[in-house]
């Protein structure tokens, strides 16, 4: 009897325990329920670019279109759009490859160049003119990265103090930040992007970050910047309220198309060429007048 009193009276220490211990838990839960704090949501970069140019590009677009494409792995490259007039398809191309950035190159006459950077498929679009554009295979550069690192933007404080440096600055932000989780991507920062206004226009530089002293490999950590390449300078043109299209937003009042200056030349050389035949045409007019009458002993009389 003893027994089976010392067994009941063990089960139920046993069963006051585990209430204890669920009361503890279910006290904790509440606890942890009461002093949580709501964690704001993640916000995770999904920017994937479309590029792509027209029909007519040369061989060095194209080679500065690859070297674009080996800085961005987050973009998707797509076939040369055969007319230049239908740029309103470029956001429906850009919704079929899955990207909502697209960086358009457009050829003209005379290796004239102009990019489009465009937010799809609402916008706003930006018309740059392309300019001393230098490939890495021409610059011959020492400084090298891993292909499809991620890269650092550094801006110069120049876009903040205009309206459309700060529209600019926001878009290249997207088009020309690689997400970390990106598929080409890898998770390694060795360069860095720079943008950079002088003389209202945009000047792109792309540098390698050395951590260590070539000449010291063994000595402290020195950081130091390295130029790789490519280079070139846009000039903004227009800013558009949407894709491609749009209302515009800002018009540079600086900026004189490559076709003007080429008329302008053309015409200087016109201008030159009449007045050197004008002056001709003077010269021999003032040597009629100049001319004098034979007389009776002239050479031509005397021994006819």
């Amino acid at each position: 009897m003893s027994t089976v009193l010392k067994a009941q009276k063990r089960n139920a220490q046993k069963a006051d325990a585990k209430g204890k211990g669920k009361r503890k838990a279910e006290d904790m839960d509440m606890d942890e329920q009461e002093t949580e704090v709501p964690q704001a949501k993640r916000i995770r970069n999904k920017q994937r670019v479309l590029l792509l140019s027209s029909r007519g590009i040369n061989h060095r677009m194209r080679h500065f279109m690859n070297d674009l494409e080996a800085l961005l792995p987050h973009t998707k490259k797509d076939s040369k759009l055969d007319s230049k007039n239908h740029l309103n398809l470029l956001p429906e191309l850009a919704d079929l490859n899955n990207c909502n950035n697209a960086l358009y190159f457009e050829a003209r006459r005379h290796e004239d160049l102009y990019m489009w950077a465009a937010k799809t498929p609402n916008g706003p679009s930006i018309k740059l003119h392309v300019q001393n554009v230098h490939t890495m295979d021409e610059l011959k550069m020492t400084g090298n990265c891993l292909k499809g690192s991620r890269g650092l933007l550094s801006f110069d404080k120049a876009f903040d103090e205009t309206e459309w440096g700060r529209l600019t600055k926001e878009v290249f932000t997207h088009i020309f930040g690689v997400p970390a989780t990106a598929r080409k991507a890898k998770p390694f920062i060795d360069h860095i992007l720079t943008f950079s206004i002088l003389d209202n226009k945009i000047w792109f530089r792309n540098y390698q970050i050395v951590e260590k002293d070539p000449l010291q490999p063994n000595g402290p950590p020195q950081m130091s910047l390295v130029e790789i390449g490519p280079r070139f300078v846009l000039t903004p043109i227009r800013i558009f309220e949407g894709a491609f299209n749009g209302a515009t937003v800002y018009s540079n009042p600086e900026f004189v198309s490559p076709a003007a200056v080429r008329s302008l030349i053309r015409r200087e050389k016109g201008e030159k060429y009449g007045n050197r035949k004008h002056a001709e045409e003077e010269q021999a007019r003032r040597k009629e007048i100049r001319k004098l009458e034979e007389n009776e002993l002239a050479v031509s009389k005397v021994f006819a």
